[in-house]
């Protein structure tokens, strides 16, 4: 009997090993990509041999880590639906013992608690740890900066703490549910993180429209278009022409002219511009422009479509089933039952369409106006935007698990905190969420699909010169005589 004791701890054990040396590898690995890609956008001016650049490597290990949890939570749940599928068609395999639940549901809980830890601890500590240069009346040097950094910290917290116990009072006056508030651990941090992906999630509910529709532009940048009715060596001899006209009148004005030298060096690199794009597209062979670009439009196309589809289904069982709330019923657990209908075929279609919601929310969050100075630049991102780029990152990527249980995308069950959010149980909200979306998402489409009908009925009409378009791209940018752009 101590023999199978011994035995069964044995087994724990090893297995406990094994499942963290999992988890460590896989980190590892979303580290390094991270890094690389950090790097690649960050500003090179910054790599100085000083306190500065002390602060700036801590501050860029972090949020290297804060990137990698976000890569985790977005992998975490195509990784369980495939997991799922590979234990149904393969259980006796020796070689995917590996793959069980225990290991998906310890992965589930530490990109969770890694979540709150980035998002409350580690980016805040980030941020004012760049900003800070120490009290004054003490010493300079990191020691200062890092003591202003955790004075600071515990304002923050001290500052949220009394938003949240307000807001609960405003809410739901009850004395049970302020001495909760006192358990900081088992109510408090997970309270407060439903917050979050509740706000994560309504922020994905306006980028993720938006993204949908933009997409279609965003490729149409990316392929090389068909040449229907054109004739590129014409519009390249028009281009090589203005080029040339160009550059005449920038060699014969003087230097004193800068007003004019800056409007013309403008429009130089403009019609460079549209030079290698003519010239990309000339080079293009007959399959890539025929074939590759209508192929990709009708493809997203499709999962747009799909995607719209689905959330109506939902739509239509949650008015009929209970249990197709997110947090309707406990799902039969890993390796036991598909989560789709159609199998193997279906979870595949499940994971293609969460990271196009995924990469389209990320479209459309830099799309938006507000956050249009968020986007990095290649070698030339300053830390503290790199900082808010991870934060942004990370918020979006916590609730798209959340986002595709509510919109109905997939039925996997929610594991670890990510299952515990109090509004997943909220009719209403899930209601209205789906209906939100679905409306958006629609006429996001329309506006897209239709603006090249309203240009031409603004040009029949004679009202294209008042430059109607919402659309800020759309309108002429110059530059002004101190080298800043002014939008016509």
């Amino acid at each position: 009997m101590e023999a199978d004791e011994v035995s069964i701890r044995e087994q724990n054990f090893h297995s406990q090993v094994r499942e963290y040396t999992i988890c460590f590898l896989l980190f590892a690995v979303l580290y390094i990509v991270s890094y690389f890609i950090i790097t690649r956008y960050k500003r090179k001016a910054d790599e100085q041999e000083d306190e500065d650049a002390i602060v700036n490597r801590i501050s860029l290990f972090l949020s290297t880590f804060t990137l990698a949890v976000s890569a985790g939570a977005v992998l975490l749940l195509p990784f369980s639906i495939i997991s799922n599928e590979i234990l149904l068609s393969f259980p006796q395999n020796y070689y995917i013992q590996w793959l069980n639940g225990s290991l998906i549901h310890g992965l589930w809980n530490l990109a969770s608690l890694f979540s709150n830890l980035c998002l409350f601890v580690l980016m805040p500590f980030a941020f004012f740890f760049l900003e800070s240069e120490g009290f004054a009346g003490l010493k300079k040097g990191i020691r200062a900066r890092i003591l202003e950094t955790l004075v600071m910290l515990i304002l923050l917290a001290l500052l949220i703490l009394g938003i949240v116990w307000v807001a609960s009072a405003l809410i739901d006056n009850d004395a049970a549910s302020m001495e909760s508030l006192y358990d900081l651990w088992e109510f408090y941090l997970p309270y407060l993180y439903s917050c979050i992906s509740l706000m994560g999630c309504l922020l994905l509910l306006l980028c993720t429209p938006v993204g949908l529709s933009r997409m279609f532009t965003v490729m149409g940048q990316l392929l090389v278009k068909p040449t229907i009715l054109e004739d590129l060596d014409e519009q390249m001899y028009i281009i090589t022409l203005e080029e040339e006209a160009i550059q005449r009148k920038l060699n014969g004005i003087s230097s004193t002219l800068e007003n004019q030298t800056v409007e013309l060096e403008w429009e130089l690199e403009k019609v460079k511009c549209k030079k290698t794009n003519l010239e990309r597209r000339k080079k293009a062979s007959a399959w890539e422009r025929n074939l590759v670009y209508p192929a990709v439009m009708i493809l997203l196309l499709i999962e747009t479509s799909i995607s719209v589809l689905l959330v109506a289904f939902n739509i239509l069982y949650l008015l009929v089933d209970e249990t197709a709330m997110p947090k309707g019923s406990g799902g039969p657990g890993i390796g036991n039952a598909s989560l789709s209908t159609f199998g193997f075929v279906g979870a595949a279609l499940e994971i293609i369409l969460i990271f196009y919601l995924m990469v389209s929310s990320v479209v459309g969050f830099y799309s938006l106006r507000f956050f249009e100075n968020f986007i990095p630049r290649k070698d030339d991102t300053t830390m503290t935007k790199i900082i808010g780029n991870c934060v942004s990152i990370l918020v979006l990527s916590s609730a798209l698990p959340v986002m595709s249980r509510t919109l109905g995308i997939t039925r996997f069950d929610l594991l670890g905190d990510f299952g515990r959010f109090n509004w997943l149980g909220n009719f209403y909200i899930v209601l209205s969420y789906n209906l939100l979306f679905a409306i958006m998402t629609t006429l996001c489409l329309v506006r897209k699909f239709t603006s090249a009908v309203r240009e031409e009925l603004l040009k029949a009409l004679g009202l294209d010169k008042l430059h109607l378009s919402n659309n800020p791209r759309d309108s002429e940018t110059k530059p002004s005589a101190n080298g800043h752009q002014k939008t016509l």
